[in-house]
Formats: structure tokens, C-alpha cells, sequence
């Protein structure tokens, strides 16, 4: 069975993009690897590659990598599961009414302005230096980017739609479950997508004051103790949490809304 022509120009762009990523993937580790191995950068300053994949083995043989990883995977969750929801449930209502958008949105945009990271002293006098200021960083982080997306999908759905619907006389929340939901479902997603993003940015940081256990203690640890590989082992773990993450939203992305097709010029 052949594939048809756009098919075949499809799964050829595909292995082209594919072996170009490689090929620079390639690239840079082979630069970093000679430049570590013959000094040209210090190892005190950037180790040879294999160097840190050698130090990354060591923490997965040892343990400690998989000790402290489903610590940090648990707090990022929940702080994003909490943080995200009540973004999401901001958003869709501020959108959808006129009387929430002037309550809410006006507050929102106030905190948003805030750098999350420069609240962790204050989260830390407020709840102590235990799990809950962490949490609650994250949780302050993901709101934003969760809201904001999916305020504008709502706002931005086409009135026509709207209209439509008045049209076959749906109700107002018919026409919002049915119409305006569905159609904003899009920039929700992409608002969880940053969400995720910025729940490993506030658990990097954290992890980095006062913490006693996951990634960020080891890697505020190898860093007190001058070990350069360790640390940039553990970036590059922390590096490849993003990767899986925001590849599990674009395959789940793809799976609930299979009518988008994807533009390449």
C-alpha cells in the first residue's frame, strides 16, 4: 500500500526536520565534549560532556536521583494541579461575564506583574521554610499564565458563533458550554502548557532555599561543594522534565483537538 503524494512530501519534511535537529543536537555536544576535554573551556566552569553523563550516572546508581525526583515531581504537581485550576476558573468566568471581568481581571493583571521569585522571602515569613511555602510558590506562579490564555480564548471567541447560537435559541449556559468552551479550549491548553513551564521554574526556585530534599537540594548542594558536573548534571535533568512535559501537552493537544492541522510554509 503507497502512500499518497502529500503524505509522502509529509513523512519526507518530517525525517528532514528530524535529522536536522539531530545533526545540530550532534553538533553542540561534540563542540562541548572538545572543548572540556582540551581545556579550552575550564572544567571548573563547563566539564567535558562525558564528564557530567558520568556524574548523572553516579546519581542514578547511588539513589539519589531517584529519591529526590518523585519529591520534586510531586511538589511542581501539586502546585500546578491547584495553581492551574484556578487560573482556568478565573479565566473562563471572567471572560464569559462582564460584571467578573471588571472584579477580577483589574486584581489579576496587578499580581501578575510580580516576579514570583521575588515573593519566596515573604512566602517563607508568612508559612515557614517547610513544604507549604514551596507549594505555594508554584501555585502563585502557574495561576497566571493559565488565566491570561484562557481569559483571551474566551474573549476572543468569534461573536458570530454567538450569535448563532441565539439564533437556534440555546441558552445562555448552553451557549457557553457549547459554544464557547469548546471553541477556547485551544488557549487553554496552551495556557497549561506555560503553566507546567513555570511550575519547574518556581520549583528550581524553591528547592533552592532551605530545602532538605528533592533535585533542587542536591543540585544546592553539588553547588556549595564546587561540584560543576553534578550541577550541570541536574540542569540537564531538570532540562529534559520541561521537554517530557511540554511534550505530553502537544501529543495531548494533538489528541483532543485533531481538526488543527499544523501550517508549514
Amino acid at each position: 500500500m503507497s502512500l499518497s503524494a502529500p503524505r509522502r512530501r509529509a513523512v519526507g519534511g518530517w525525517l528532514r526536520g528530524l535529522s536536522l535537529r539531530a545533526a545540530v543536537v550532534f553538533g553542540v555536544l561534540a563542540f562541548w565534549q572538545v572543548a572540556g576535554y582540551y581545556g579550552v573551556i575550564p572544567a571548573t566552569t563547563l566539564p567535558a560532556f562525558t564528564d557530567v553523563m558520568r556524574a548523572l550516572a553516579d546519581l542514578i546508581t547511588s539513589g539519589d536521583l531517584s529519591e529526590a525526583l518523585p519529591i520534586s515531581l510531586q511538589r511542581a504537581l501539586l502546585g500546578f494541579t491547584i495553581g492551574s485550576a484556578i487560573g482556568v476558573f478565573l479565566g473562563v468566568f471572567s471572560g464569559l461575564w462582564k460584571i467578573d471581568e471588571e472584579i477580577v481581571d483589574a486584581p489579576m493583571q496587578i499580581f501578575r506583574a510580580i516576579p514570583f521569585i521575588a515573593l519566596l522571602p515573604l512566602f517563607i515569613t508568612w508559612f515557614g521554610i517547610g513544604e507549604l511555602s514551596k507549594i505555594i510558590l508554584i501555585i502563585f506562579a502557574t495561576i497566571f499564565p493559565a488565566y491570561i490564555n484562557t481569559y483571551g480564548g474566551v474573549r476572543n471567541v468569534d461573536r458570530k458563533l454567538v450569535e448563532s447560537a441565539r439564533v437556534f435559541e440555546l441558552s445562555p449556559p448552553q451557549i457557553a458550554l457549547r459554544v464557547i468552551l469548546p471553541t477556547s479550549l485551544p488557549s487553554v491548553i496552551v495556557g497549561l502548557r506555560y503553566s507546567s513551564s513555570t511550575a519547574l521554574l518556581a520549583l528550581v526556585v524553591s528547592e533552592q532555599l532551605n530545602a532538605t530534599s528533592g533535585i533542587g537540594y542536591l543540585l544546592m548542594t553539588a553547588n556549595q561543594q564546587q561540584h560543576s558536573a553534578i550541577v550541570i548534571a541536574l540542569v540537564i535533568v531538570y532540562a529534559m522534565l520541561g521537554i517530557m512535559l511540554d511534550g505530553i501537552w502537544r501529543l495531548f493537544e494533538r489528541l483532543s483537538l485533531p481538526w488543527r492541522a499544523d501550517v508549514r510554509v
